[in-house]
């Protein structure tokens, strides 16, 4: 395949096909085509608004934040709560306060969601520094809705953790597994001080590989390396050269010190034949096509991940289409169904609505990060996407051409800096509230100007691409407990009172 440099105005899509390990969208589209996206969904106004209380509050402190779980009501539920009993200690002692895990019923949609989250989170009868601020969601999608997840994530810091067996079904030792780690990490910080930062693309000489390197990788190892008033804390800044082989990209993640890692690279969809089962697609859909192009091994996969030591007691930012998991309705179903109706670049986009979710089909979190959450050895948090992943998040949304990488960039500083994971998420949902605000901002000055029969003073283009950037700033999600953090030098886990328990016998114990 002919190397390929991101031409002007490229919407590009991190999507590979399973089979073929080649873009499913080559070359990607014109920018015009964003100019098609239809208007949103009407949504509760509480569903996009941050809403957290105490906002001068130390974001990272357990004891005035909380700590909190929200499990599927039923057995596996049960399950679930009883496998993670040595990580709810933990917590309990570091907020000085018994957690009280919330049950949920399985499918909640957006506006269910968000009147659980108003009459049951946030019961009015319960004092505000009461409410928890860190939620870990147990269970996969179809067990606790991302909706949920969603709604959540705009008042709180949220994580998922889910894992499954070679059944599919939930796997109490993988839950006990993540916990162990958690908590030995916590009780036992690393010796240094500061972590490494790891930023890698692959060298697959795709479009939108290439248009990662050059306008998120190379800026942010520049924006890292830059000296200032308050400097980039790490230990090392490594720009991982292009690997062959995912072997080779798993050896460049082992170090033994505390790392952060921002991987940007192809994940796996449906192949031009379809899946040979639900089971093979569950195994393989979020895979990451890692090595060069035309490598004998370029994909990592959850089997490769679930013994090989990779970013242990790190935090990993993965940059792919489906990285996360799959949801039962893609963000982008409705643009894409559009464009193919109109006849715009039908083959092209034809394929990509091929490995969208189809209807029936059961939401799931990725095998890759479930492997990577379960590996002793592995990271402690993983932020990725959960739906097509472009190179909006990254863009400007006039100008695809224009870095905007700061804005993942602020994340990987909050991890660097010690902030527990649900603090780094949140540093990138900034941006998505800012721009959920300017849509929302311009339908409503839209409205006023019919009303006043006036023209309307909104750039339709501008918008479209504006809503292109809040559906892909919208699927990224926290897997892993929220309130995890490097184990770096000073980060040991702290008891905040005696009458929750013990953080263990060599736990610190705050006055």
């Amino acid at each position: 395949m002919t190397a390929v440099a991101p031409g002007p105005g490229t919407l590009e899509l991190l999507l590979a096909d399973a089979t073929e390990l080649l873009p499913t969208l080559a070359p990607g589209l014109p920018e015009l085509a964003a100019g098609s996206a239809p208007r949103p969904a009407r949504t509760p106004r509480s569903v996009d608004t941050l809403t957290r209380d105490m906002p001068d509050a130390d974001p990272n402190d357990l004891a005035l934040q909380r700590w909190s779980v929200i499990a599927p009501e039923g057995p596996a539920g049960d399950e679930a709560l009883e496998a993670i009993t040595p990580l709810l200690r933990l917590r309990e002692a570091e907020q000085g306060a018994k957690v009280e895990p919330y049950r949920v019923r399985p499918g909640m949609g957006v506006a269910e969601a968000a009147r659980w989250k108003a009459d049951v989170l946030r019961d009015e009868r319960v004092p505000e520094e009461e409410i928890p601020r860190y939620l870990l969601l147990l269970g996969d999608l179809d067990e606790v809705s991302a909706e949920l997840q969603h709604v959540l994530a705009n008042g709180a810091f949220v994580g998922r953790l889910h894992v499954a067996g070679p059944d599919g079904r939930p796997d109490p030792g993988g839950y006990a597994a993540y916990a162990e780690k958690a908590v030995r990490w916590a009780r036992e910080p690393t010796g240094h001080g500061q972590p490494d930062a790891l930023f890698f693309a692959a060298d697959d000489r795709t479009g939108a590989t290439r248009l990662g390197r050059h306008l998120l990788i190379e800026p942010c190892v520049t924006m890292a390396r830059k000296p200032g008033r308050r400097p980039f804390p790490a230990a090392n800044i490594v720009d991982i050269p292009g690997v062959d082989t995912a072997d080779d990209f798993l050896r460049a993640g082992s170090a033994a010190g505390p790392s952060v890692l921002l991987s940007v690279s192809h994940g796996l969809g449906r192949p031009r034949r379809g899946w040979a089962s639900v089971g093979h697609q569950r195994a393989l859909q979020g895979a990451l096509l890692v090595g060069a192009h035309g490598s004998s091994a370029p994909l990592l996969t959850a089997e490769m991940m679930q013994s090989t030591p990779f970013l242990p007691g790190g935090l990993w930012f993965c940059l792919a289409c489906f990285g996360a998991g799959t949801p039962m309705e893609s963000a982008f179903y409705s643009w894409l169904s559009l464009l193919a109706r109109e006849g715009a670049y039908a083959s092209r986009v034809q394929r990509v609505l091929e490995s969208l979710p189809q209807g029936g089909e059961r939401p799931f979190l990725a095998a890759l990060p479930q492997a990577a959450l379960r590996n002793p050895q592995g990271p402690l948090a993983v932020i990725g996407h959960l739906d097509l992943a472009w190179t909006h998040a990254f863009t400007d949304p006039s100008r695809s051409t224009q870095s905007r990488a700061s804005r993942i960039f602020s994340s990987i500083q909050a991890m660097a800096r010690g902030s527990r994971a649900g603090v780094a998420l949140d540093a990138l949902m900034r941006s998505y509230r800012e721009v959920n605000d300017e849509l929302l901002s311009g339908y409503h000055a839209e409205e006023d100007a019919r009303a006043w029969n006036r023209p309307s003073p909104v750039d339709p283009v501008q918008r479209s691409s504006a809503f292109m950037l809040r559906n892909d700033l919208r699927g990224y999600v926290l897997l892993g407990d929220p309130a995890a953090r490097l184990p770096l030098k000073g980060s040991k886990a702290s008891c905040s009172g005696s009458a929750a328990g013990e953080c263990g016998p060599d736990a610190s114990v705050a006055p």
